[in-house]
């Protein structure tokens, strides 16, 4: 591991949800980027991610996702993005961090 250990009370700073993917378009302009519209169970929001080289548009409406909700929002190419989406990277390509079951938007993780 690279980097620095954490306490647990860091962990527990992380709001980790499932979100469903509403909407999805690729960021004009970019090769990676995507603007996504989010359920998070409780209201919707707008989240891009590096993930267009490697995800179509039509395959991520309807997927869950992992989501990070408490990160600060920060705007990328004139899009405000208010979360994260959760993905491993593998020789440069992300794999989206999926569940094994059907879980409705808003589940907590921990």
């Amino acid at each position: 591991m690279s980097k620095p250990t954490i306490q647990f009370d860091d962990f527990e700073k992380l709001e980790l949800l499932i979100a469903e993917v509403l909407t999805a378009e690729r960021v004009p302009g970019t090769d990676k980027l995507m603007q996504l519209r989010i359920s998070t169970g409780a209201d919707e929001r707008t989240i891009v991610a590096g993930i267009a080289h490697k995800y179509t548009p039509e395959e991520m409406v309807g997927k869950k996702i992992v989501y990070l909700a408490n990160l600060a929002p920060r705007k990328i190419r004139g899009i405000m993005s208010y979360g994260m989406l959760l993905a491993a990277v593998v020789d440069g390509t992300p794999v989206l961090l999926i569940p094994d079951k059907d879980v409705p938007p808003g589940t907590p993780i921990s």
